[in-house]
């Protein structure tokens, strides 16, 4: 080899030995356990329930609305109106609740944990 292709050469293996040397692996950082955050109270009670579950705790629903493959049950108390939003959850096509709304009366929403507990003991 001539001197100048020799100067090109050896900076270029070097370069090559270089990125092909084995380099430290640093594991991974673990990845904390993410806690579940609490559900509010009411919301546990309801959220996941059937309908036959709901017209357990709160007995016939004052409106039934089928959409689809979508179910929503209103229920009525004197202090507030609870709707549950069934759709289905799973292969067997159950459906469950997965969203609740509540409001007052007036139409002004409303505390749900305090909604649902007028509805399971009405007075």
């Amino acid at each position: 080899m001539h001197r100048r292709s020799m100067r090109r050469f050896v900076p270029a293996l070097t370069l090559f030995l270089a990125a092909c040397a084995a380099r430290p692996v640093t594991p991974e950082p673990t990845p904390a356990p993410v806690a579940e955050a609490p559900r509010p109270q009411g919301r546990s009670s309801i959220l996941g329930l059937t309908a036959s579950e709901l017209v357990g705790h709160f007995g016939n629903p004052a409106l039934q609305v089928r959409e689809g493959a979508s179910l929503k049950l209103q229920f009525r108390g004197r202090s507030c109106i609870l709707d549950a939003y069934l759709y289905p959850s799973d292969a067997g096509g159950v459906q469950r609740v997965t969203y609740v709304d509540t409001r007052l009366p007036s139409g002004v929403a409303a505390d749900q944990a305090a909604c649902i507990a007028a509805l399971e003991n009405p007075s």
